[in-house]
């Protein structure tokens, strides 16, 4: 990302940043990699350290199920009728080492506070409106923002009260990044990436709280959920600077790239993390030669596994997939079009769907609970009637 100010701050760093009264406003160097990754410099009305009181609530991570055999899945997601706040309303469905992933139908303010010490989270809004308030400040979102969330941010989130918000999550334990291929030496975003600096939101207004008290936020950390009740409200930031800070991007914002023959799923890439990647499938022209076939070739994940969230529109190469569903096409086997897709999509101009896909490179383990919203017959739709 890029370097952003936003509130008051003093003109040098680790130098005296004085109240009106003579005390001082703490300074908190928040940094990823030992000081040699992306960081910020946050200033407080009182100490970040400042607990009151801490406990373990528990463990946070899911239970898999045990080995299957080896199938492609179909995950429902629209049929569970777990809700809550954007903490207690989450659903994990699948995860590995690397990352959790899941959805959850928001439909209540966050209780508390809440912060991930284990890694980034990105939060994909698939339908609804609200508030994301941090310690960085406010970001408002809309159907189709993906809410990049750095390790360690303090944050909750707020719908509007009218509608629930739906979320596809990753629970990250590494930092999610842009591509590197699209950025130059310096950080940039290259002329041929799909998005630039343009299309990044970042906190949009700072509100701060001068007060002290009892706040609880929850922390995710080495697999257990903890409580730390602070004796001041966690939002006391007056001014920050950096280059580590929440931010959005819109999926309408990312610019599809296509060719005369089928482009390969890469070309779709919006995001990465350590062993895994996520791609935005938009509204787009097909492939231009005159004997071309835009849907899909059949193709093996052969190092990957392969995960599909579906958003808006029909997507070209499936047929029975319900909006909100989560398509698994493990590594070892190979998928592709369903019956009469490929044929059906010759001659076709241009392809509305809208998906958010999640490729990994450790294989996924599907959570147990996610047995409840499976279609078990999907491994079979591929033959032919």
């Amino acid at each position: 990302m890029y370097y952003r100010q936003l509130g008051r701050i003093p003109h040098k760093r680790h130098t005296m940043f004085k109240k009106d009264d003579g005390s001082l406003y703490r300074e908190q160097v928040m940094g990823t990699r030992g000081f040699s990754g992306t960081q910020s410099i946050l200033y407080h009305h009182y100490m970040p350290t400042e607990v009151l009181r801490t406990e373990a609530v528990g463990s946070y991570l899911p239970e898999y199920e045990a080995q299957q055999a080896l199938k492609h899945r179909l995950f429902l997601t629209n049929t569970t009728s777990k809700k809550g706040d954007g903490l207690t309303a989450r659903e994990y469905i699948l995860g590995n080492q690397d990352l959790l992933i899941g959805t959850a139908l928001v439909n209540e303010p966050m209780k508390g506070f809440y912060r991930n010490g284990d890694g980034d989270e990105m939060l994909f809004i698939h339908y609804g409106s609200g508030k994301l308030e941090t310690m960085f400040g406010t970001i408002t979102y809309r159907p189709g923002d993906y809410l990049l969330i750095p390790i360690g941010t303090i944050y909750r989130l707020i719908p509007n009260g009218t509608v629930d918000t739906k979320i596809l999550f990753i629970e990250s334990f590494s930092q999610i990044t842009t591509p590197r291929r699209y950025r130059n030496e310096y950080g940039q975003m290259l002329e041929h990436s799909p998005f630039c600096e343009r299309d990044f939101r970042g906190p949009e207004v700072l509100e701060t709280f001068d007060q002290k008290g009892k706040f609880e936020v929850f922390t995710k950390s080495r697999g257990l959920l903890h409580s730390h009740v602070l004796g001041h409200h966690p939002f006391d930031v007056v001014g920050w600077d950096g280059y580590l800070y929440p931010w959005a991007f819109n999926v309408e914002d990312f610019e599809p790239i296509t060719g005369r023959i089928h482009q390969p799923p890469p070309i779709h890439q919006t995001f990465e993390g350590n062993n895994f990647v996520v791609c935005s499938f938009v509204p787009r022209l097909f492939d231009y030669h005159p004997e071309a076939v835009p849907a899909p070739y059949y193709h093996s994940n052969v190092n990957s596994d392969e995960l599909l969230y579906y958003v808006k529109g029909n997507f070209m190469s499936r047929k029975g997939v319900q909006l909100e569903s989560i398509t698994l096409h493990p590594s070892g086997i190979p998928h592709g079009p369903h019956p009469g897709k490929t044929e059906a999509s010759i001659g076709k101009k241009e392809t509305l769907e809208l998906a958010v896909m999640i490729d990994t490179f450790q294989p996924l383990k599907v959570v147990k609970s996610a047995n409840q919203m499976e279609d078990i017959n999907y491994m079979f739709s591929w033959v032919e009637k």
